[in-house]
């Protein structure tokens, strides 16, 4: 996944749906017959603004600088009763985990989480009935037809919450950069300062038998990110679409690791409750300079939850890691 700008994953769009088409209120003729019937066609539905999920996208990238969407409108019916031609619908590739929300209201209208899944955004204006429709035993030669409906034009909001399998979640270097980058071929840029990561890393981490799952690092966290502090909410969404959360910690904070585990966990509590109902998996990083006294004073302050001790540098511990994590997405 290409890095920094590129990521996207909000966008807001201005929807212009096409307008339907208008009935025809044409009257039959031909050369035995000076004034027929109402023959009149149905116009063409205008077209509609529709999202489709796409399992290759990551980023909303591609509709950052498309800020006008315009489908086609529908034709106008024709004599003989032949309807006009549908406009030209608006098909939009948007990643798995897309959410399109109405921009006035904030009220959500819906989710893409399946490849190839569709979803109508902005509906086409329904073409007008031709007069055909509208004859009756009094009304044998009814002159009018029905014009086609608008479209709508409207501002949407599409917004991505990254689904992975397992969250990263700590504070700011607390090494899960490194992590990725030793468990998958994900290269996120990774240097020694708070907030490194700004936009969500994915990675896919490959398991035993050919099986994987898919890690994603979430910018860190810091305390008060759920009141919107620093990078705060904007990352915080990414969460809720992880199945299992992989708290890190450091083998050298300044605190416990069971009081850094609780401070982390209070900001996601604060942030969803619902996180809370998520397998947390517990690694205690940054390991490899810990003699065998350390680790077991250490153990002593662990929280209950699955956890493991693990250095990214010295490739010690991962498979145990992966083991549990495997274990906690599927159980």
């Amino acid at each position: 996944m290409s890095q920094g700008s590129n990521f996207v994953d909000y966008v807001k769009i201005c929807c212009r749906s096409g307008k339907g088409g208008a009935g025809s209120a044409h009257l039959h003729r031909d050369k035995r017959t000076a004034m027929g019937g109402p023959d009149g066609g149905d116009g063409g539905r205008g077209g509609h603004i529709i999202l489709r999920g796409n399992a290759q996208f990551w980023t909303l990238l591609h509709l950052k600088y498309r800020k006008h969407i315009i489908a086609g409108d529908g034709m106008p019916g024709g004599s003989g009763q032949k309807s006009g031609k549908t406009g030209k619908d608006e098909i939009l590739d948007v990643p798995l985990g897309t959410i399109a929300k109405d921009a006035e209201t904030g009220e959500i209208l819906f989710e893409i989480t399946q490849d190839g899944e569709t979803q109508i955004l902005t509906p086409g204006g329904r073409g007008g009935l031709g007069n055909w429709h509208f004859r009756t035993p009094t009304l044998q030669t009814p002159r009018f037809a029905q014009p086609g409906e608008p479209g709508v034009e409207q501002w949407m909001i599409l917004e991505l919450k990254v689904l992975a399998d397992v969250g990263l979640v700590g504070f700011p270097n607390a090494g899960k950069s490194t992590l990725l980058s030793v468990v998958s071929a994900a290269k996120p840029e990774i240097a020694d300062y708070p907030f490194t990561t700004i936009v969500p890393n994915l990675g896919i981490v490959s398991y035993r038998d050919n099986r994987s799952f898919i890690m994603a690092d979430i910018p860190g966290i810091i305390e008060g990110a759920s009141e919107g502090k620093g990078l705060g909410f904007r990352f915080l969404r990414h969460i809720e679409r992880n199945s299992v959360l992989l708290f890190m910690v450091p083998a050298d904070t300044n605190r416990t690791i069971k009081e850094e585990y609780e401070i982390l966990k209070k900001e996601l509590n604060n942030y969803n409750p619902e996180l809370m109902q998520k397998p947390h998996v517990l690694a205690v990083t940054k390991c490899d300079m810990l003699d065998e006294e350390l680790t077991l004073e250490l153990k002593k302050e662990l929280p209950n939850i699955p956890s493991v001790f693990i250095s990214s540098v010295a490739q010690k511990g991962i498979s145990e890691l992966k083991d549990i994590l495997w274990k906690a997405i599927h159980s």
